[in-house]
């Protein structure tokens, strides 16, 4: 395991609170009150503002190269963070994510590798080590942790150790969204819910600009499906006959796929005025510099590429997410792109080493905030020989959509620089050179010219699934293990 601690850090913070922001015609009021902390050797660890968008795949933003996309704040953000290109969401499907990012552990270890199961309490999770610390923790939006009680109460001793709280456990009405906060009172976002709940993540900060170090997790809905739901000024930017589609979509599904595009880059539009409003707050309140600023997604969207819809596939459109990274104090201002392959279990424990916080040990991840400061060198072995340079990706029992009798299987596989290599339960299924073909349309696998590299591939497989303790047996085994109760498709039947 990566575990590890960086020493605190000493550094002045002024800030020059100001007037009102407008957020999407809506005037906000600015910081609260003005302060300053004294140039004697001061000592304050950072803030955390983690932000995650639902069904965002990397390759949809105009900064990852996406002629559609409408991102002019990420673009911006992107010219001042480090640029996780090959972030992997390791089993990408939401809940899934969502408990490898708040404990640091595996989903074999956790036990969450389906949708709408409950997270235990038996692991520290990361609100609990930022409160251990002195922080104080915030959580607004989806959680889906909650088991399959989709819009139920979510009670304290459940929520995983944060304090603030304005959250619902799933919904994708986002213009009828509702959230409950400390009591078991049905309260409702204002209007496209996106919006509403990046303005309480802008109230929060501006509450705690002062005072105790915070923690603060955004989490929204889009750009999940419905993809058609997003506010008219930004499907307005978007005709479906204008837009490119990866080459990797069956000409018989280009325009489904078109369609389809315009409404999930009109919320990415969306969200991305969200990224800017909060960018704004945390520079009128003084706090830019010493914000540890994350933006990414719990997984992808396959949008009709390969011929398929929505998560849970091996291909990058569904496991690639974005990862923007900034923290000016510690990693400076100027862009920079980091190719590492870094993990969904590593979040949480790269965070906490920024953060200059004890990593638990529970966790399971790697400490990768040295290779973010550049006090560690990214692992880089042309032979790939070193398990370290790969991240493993993982669907223990496919479902819903994905389910065993619509194609779907269980698969293991390793993301690394260069490469995608996948067995499923009868040997080797997928082998992808990505550099040589990045939409991933000519798989090399058990190809005779290929065989040393799948060979080497293979021995990193084992190595990745040693480390996890995963011992790749079929779905049934771990539904047993756990206890979970499915129906015939795989899916824990949720409630609402």
């Amino acid at each position: 395991m990566g575990k590890g601690q960086i020493g605190r850090r000493q550094f002045l913070q002024t800030a020059g609170i100001g007037a009102a922001s407008i957020f999407l015609g809506t005037p906000l009021a600015g910081c609260a009150t003005t302060h300053h902390i004294s140039t004697e050797h001061a000592v304050r660890r950072p803030n955390l503002v983690y932000i995650f968008a639902d069904q965002w795949r990397a390759q949809a933003a105009g900064y990852a190269g996406d002629p559609n996309a409408r991102t002019p704040n990420l673009d911006k953000l992107a010219k001042e963070s480090i640029n996780l290109t090959n972030a992997v969401s390791g089993c990408p499907v939401c809940s899934p994510y969502r408990a490898s990012l708040m404990t640091g552990r595996y989903p074999l270890t956790h036990g969450v590798f389906l949708n709408d199961v409950l997270l235990s309490t038996d692991a520290v999770s990361i609100a609990q080590a930022y409160n251990r610390a002195g922080y104080e923790t915030g959580y607004i939006g989806k959680w889906h942790l909650d088991g399959n009680r989709r819009t139920a109460f979510i009670p304290r001793d459940r929520r995983q150790g944060f304090k603030f709280w304005k959250v619902l456990g799933c919904t994708h009405n986002y213009n009828n969204s509702f959230y409950y906060a400390d009591k078991n009172v049905r309260l409702k976002w204002n209007g496209y819910d996106a919006i509403a709940q990046t303005r309480e993540a802008q109230k929060y900060i501006r509450e705690h600009a002062e005072g105790k170090p915070f923690a603060l997790f955004l989490s929204w809905g889009p750009p999940h499906s419905p993809y058609h739901t997003a506010p008219r000024k930004y499907k307005d930017f978007f005709k479906a006959e204008e837009l490119k589609l990866h080459p990797n979509v069956p000409e018989h599904l280009e325009a489904e796929a078109r369609k389809t595009l315009a409404g999930y880059y009109a919320h990415i539009a969306a969200l991305d005025d969200c990224i800017g409003e909060i960018l704004q707050t945390l520079k009128k309140c003084g706090l830019e510099n010493d914000t540890i600023f994350a933006f990414t997604s719990d997984h992808g969207d396959m949008l009709y590429s390969q011929g398929e819809q929505k998560k849970q596939k091996p291909w990058d459109e569904s496991i690639l997410v974005p990862f923007l990274l900034r923290y000016p104090a510690a990693l400076g201002r100027q862009g920079r792109i980091i190719d590492m392959p870094i993990n969904t279990p590593d979040i949480m424990p790269t965070l906490l080493g920024l953060s200059g916080i004890q990593i638990p040990d529970t966790v399971q991840g790697t400490d990768f905030s040295g290779v973010l400061k550049g006090t560690q060198r990214p692992k880089r072995d042309p032979a790939l020989r070193e398990p370290n340079d790969a991240a493993l990706i993982t669907c223990p029992s496919p479902f819903g959509q994905w389910a065993r009798k619509r194609g779907g299987r269980e698969y293991r596989g390793v993301r690394t620089r260069r490469y995608t290599y996948v067995r499923d339960l009868n040997g080797p299924w997928l082998l992808y050179d990505n550099k040589q073909d990045p939409y991933q349309l000519n798989n090399l696998c058990n190809n005779a010219v290929h065989a040393e590299l799948q060979k080497k591939m293979d021995s990193i497989l084992s190595q990745k699934l040693k480390e996890a303790n995963d011992e790749f047996l079929p779905g049934r085994q771990y539904i047993k293990k756990w206890g979970h109760s499915v129906n015939e498709t795989g899916t824990v039947p949720y409630t609402n």
